[in-house]
This record gives C-alpha cells, structure tokens and sequence, in this order.
C-alpha cells in the first residue's frame, strides 16, 4: 500500500507521490498536476476539479469552492457571518451548529457538512492517485495551514474518513514546504556547524504564512512560524471585484452584485495566472 500526500489547497490541490528515487506530482485526468478545489451539484450528476469549475457561472449558486475555511468553525462564528456576504452559494446551519452548505443537488434542496464536501473533493483526488499509482490507496497525509485550530484539524480528519482514507499524519503547511527545500539539498551545514537559517513566505489565496527554519545535513529545526488567516489573494480579488462594482454603478447604473453569474466571472480568471505559477514552482521538484 502506497502513502500518499494530498496538498489540500482553499483554491486548488496537489497529490504527490514517492517513487523513483524522489517526489512526483501527479497529474489528473486532464494531464495537469493542480486539480481544482471546486464541487459542483447538479439535477442529475456532481463534478468535481476542473469540471466542476468549468460551471463556476453557469451553475453559480450550486457550485463551491473556498470552503476550506470553514472547518470546525459553528455557524455563528463571527468568521463565518462575515464571509456570508462575499459567497455565491448559500451557508446554512447542520443540526450539531456547525456550519454546512445548502445547495441544489438531484433536483432537491439539501445541505451538506463541511466535512462532506471536502470528503467528496478527497475522493476525487483519491482516486486521481489511484489511477497513477494502479493500485488502492488508504494511507495519506494532508496539509493544513499552520493556523488551524485543534476543531480544524479534527474536521479534516473526519472529511478523510469520509472519503475512505486513513490520514496518518496532518502536517502543517510550513513544514512541507522547509521538507521540500531541505529534502534535495546537499550543501547544508554539517551538524556540528553553525545552521543555515531560512525564511519561507507563502501568501496563498486565504492565508498568509511566515515560517523562520534553521537547517543542517540531516536536521530542520522550526524556530518561529507567523501567520495572517484573512490576507492572501482572495482579499485582493475582493478589492478588485468591488472596485470595479462601483466602476460599472457609477458608470452604467448597473448593481453587478444583485448578478451573481457576473460576480463570479473575473474570479477563475484573475486565480489562474497564479495557479499557473504554483505549477510552474513545483515543476524542478518533480524532476529529481
């Protein structure tokens, strides 16, 4: 049985594996090694990944994306009222008070956990590593932001289950990415030698993280971690997004916001230049 390595990203995510000596990316059924972080209900069927984003505006208020952000946290998290504004789709509260999302799937109206929903997208990826590997997949590890509460973490691993996988360890984002800058280097300081000490900065799409590490052959010491929950990219789509709102009020009276299929329009667009930059960051990784 294979371990594989789900990089569970707010926008889009990654599955890697060990083999030949080094760490492959994997590629989906699309031949692209970033699978979307989107799922998409319809009258007769449910997309997920690139197919799912492809209904971001024909299927708006059915289609979800983001919401990673809302694990663990109950419906009535101030977090969660504020964000209610900026979504397409619809929120609504499970019985247990935690937070869920109500669509339309099958004809029907239905509300499914957060847990469900990023279950489904772990399947999709699942499923992914399968088709590469030719063989059953159960043991995993995810990623989840450094920030993540103890409830968080907890919800992720409950999506895991969901989706048939066993998560044998959730590591924290900045420790895979110092990993993945140590794990090939062959120029670190000896152990007894003063340690290289590195920063590593990822502002992603809902978060922004700062981890300080001091690196020597064969040893990583984290020294200090820092993080901004609520700054990365979506936070500049929504300045932009509103700027031009305003743009198109004052220019030809229209209230783009009371349209939600052309709110969401500029969003695939203006996230896939920087998804295309995460590929092409990993690319070298992949090449070892």
């Amino acid at each position: 049985m294979s371990v594989v390595g789900f990089d569970l990203g707010f926008q889009s995510c990654y599955v890697a594996v060990a083999r030949a000596g080094g760490i492959e990316t994997v590629a989906n059924e699309y031949s692209d090694r970033c699978t979307p972080s989107f799922v998409s209900f319809g009258p007769r069927n449910r997309s997920i990944g690139a197919a799912a984003k492809s209904q971001v505006v024909t299927n708006c208020k059915n289609t979800v994306q983001g919401f990673k952000r809302f694990h663990g946290r109950a419906f009535a998290d101030p977090y969660v009222q504020s964000s209610k504004s900026h979504l397409v789709y619809d929120l609504a509260q499970m019985p247990s008070g935690s937070t869920g999302i109500k669509v339309m799937y099958m004809e029907e109206e239905k509300v499914f956990s957060i847990e469900q929903v990023t279950g489904m997208l772990l399947t999709k990826l699942k499923e992914t590593a399968e088709s590469a590997l030719k063989k059953p997949v159960v043991d995993c590890v995810i990623s989840v932001p450094s920030y993540f509460t103890d409830a968080e973490r907890r919800s992720v691993m409950d999506a895991a289950q969901i989706a048939g996988l066993n998560c044998l360890r959730l590591m924290n984002e900045t420790t895979a990415v110092t990993l993945a800058y140590g794990i090939y280097k062959q120029d670190l300081p000896a152990p007894e030698e003063k340690p290289r000490i590195v920063v590593f900065v990822d502002l992603g799409h809902s978060g922004y993280q700062v981890s300080v590490c001091a690196f020597n052959k064969g040893k990583l010491k984290i020294l200090a971690t820092a993080f901004d929950s609520d700054l990365g990219g979506k936070g500049f789509d929504d300045i932009l997004v509103n700027h031009f709102c305003e743009e198109f009020g004052k220019k030809y009276k229209l209230d783009v916001k009371s349209k939600p299929r052309a709110l969401v329009r500029p969003l695939p667009r203006v996230r896939e230049a920087q998804e295309a930059d995460e590929c092409q960051l990993l690319r070298p990784a992949t090449q070892h």
